[in-house]
């Protein structure tokens, strides 16, 4: 299989798992399929996921998470600075992912694949071939 073909499959995985989170958050999948299903359950699971953070900026880190989650996954699928974008998507799904093991234990994360995206991104970045990206006219 050609790298390009491999990097695209990254890229539009990657994406979408960030969107498919963000609809979730906003009731858009059906409740049996969703893990939080209303932006106000999804801004429990950050406040749990941050205890150590005020309950004042909760919902401000909630929504910094879900603006960069829908940026990157933008970014991602139009190809623009796909290194760069891959490389803090690779870090934010990181962050995630020691965020739950620390408050939830290791199987959550191993159980939502958070490392192995982590990993996808962070692979993403290292391949420079450029294949259907916004990129490639500048």
């Amino acid at each position: 299989m050609r790298i390009i073909y491999i990097k695209l499959f990254l890229r539009v995985s990657i994406a979408i798992g960030f969107i498919s989170a963000v609809t979730d958050r906003f009731g858009f999948w059906l409740k049996e399929n969703s893990a939080w299903g209303t932006w106000g359950n999804f801004i429990e699971y950050t406040k749990l996921l941050n205890s150590w953070a005020p309950e004042s900026i909760i919902n401000l880190i909630g929504i910094i998470a879900t603006l960069t989650e829908i940026l990157l996954s933008v970014f991602l699928l139009i190809g623009f600075k796909t290194s760069l974008f891959a490389k803090v998507s690779g870090i934010l799904l990181l962050v995630f992912g020691i965020s739950m093991t620390i408050t939830l234990g290791i199987k959550a994360p191993l159980d939502y694949s958070v490392f192995s995206a982590s990993a996808a991104a962070f692979s993403l970045s290292l391949i420079k071939e450029k294949y259907l990206e916004i990129d490639q006219l500048f």
